[in-house]
């Protein structure tokens, strides 16, 4: 018996293709967000999950990346991301949001299908570059719980803010802002501590608009838009 799919992508290209070229997949559902698939609610075995669904003309506040993860695993779905997303962190981080799997776009067709079949049957798909970083995530308590605190200060020195600037911002003192960085780059990987702030932040998937920014902790249910869109600027003050 074919697994039901569901297909979250917003190229419709891809959501129209899928079930045509892997015929061992039954693909119930093909939608453009993450939002329409909750709204409808099938009953699926896996959820193919494109990780890039802000569109800024079309569907701007389109969840992404890990919020949309987190959305569809709160509500009990497998998901399995299809993207052609490569940086080792982003992808660490979906594994560690909840995501069953991870298939590249660039993959043959018929490798890719046979993956999408083992996560529907309950398995996992973690490409072997990723394995070695979530490794250490997990034993550092994992980036992807970066608390507020310590993204603003990333956001901030990535920006060029010094210490004090920051410390004004967030009316801390700057020694305890500074311990607050300490805590956040032990926690990263040896391989990032040559890179600027900046850099560190593209490589964890948090720069402005991309595929970690938008992370709701706290929020009773993920599809509630948060307290505020830009929640991680230094403007906002919340302690």
């Amino acid at each position: 018996m074919r697994p039901a799919v569901a297909v979250v992508d917003d190229a419709s290209l891809i959501r129209e293709s899928i079930g045509l070229l892997m015929p061992g997949l039954d693909v119930v559902a093909s939608v453009a967000t993450v939002e329409e698939l909750v709204r409808r609610s099938p009953a699926v075995d896996v959820v193919l999950l494109d990780l890039h669904l802000a569109n800024l003309e079309q569907q701007p506040d389109a969840r992404q990346g890990i919020a949309a993860i987190r959305t569809l695993t709160r509500r009990g779905y497998r998901v399995c991301v299809y993207s052609q997303e490569e940086r080792r962190f982003v992808l660490a981080a979906c594994i560690a949001a909840g995501a069953s799997g991870i298939v590249s776009k660039a993959l043959p067709r018929d490798r890719a299908e046979q993956l999408f079949l083992d996560v529907a049957a309950g398995g996992t798909a973690v490409p072997q570059q990723v394995v070695g970083i979530l490794e250490v995530l997990v034993r550092r308590d994992c980036i992807t719980l970066l608390s507020e605190r310590q993204r603003q200060i990333l956001h901030g020195r990535a920006r060029g803010l010094s210490y004090a600037q920051v410390a004004r911002e967030l009316f801390v003192s700057e020694s305890t802002l500074r311990g607050y960085w300490f805590d956040l780059t032990r926690s990263l990987s040896d391989s990032l501590r040559g890179l600027t702030p900046g850099e560190i932040e593209r490589a964890l998937g948090l720069a402005p608009g991309d595929l970690l920014e938008y992370w709701a902790e706290g929020a009773t249910d993920p599809l509630d838009p948060p307290d505020r869109k830009d929640w991680w600027r230094i403007g906002g003050r919340s302690r």
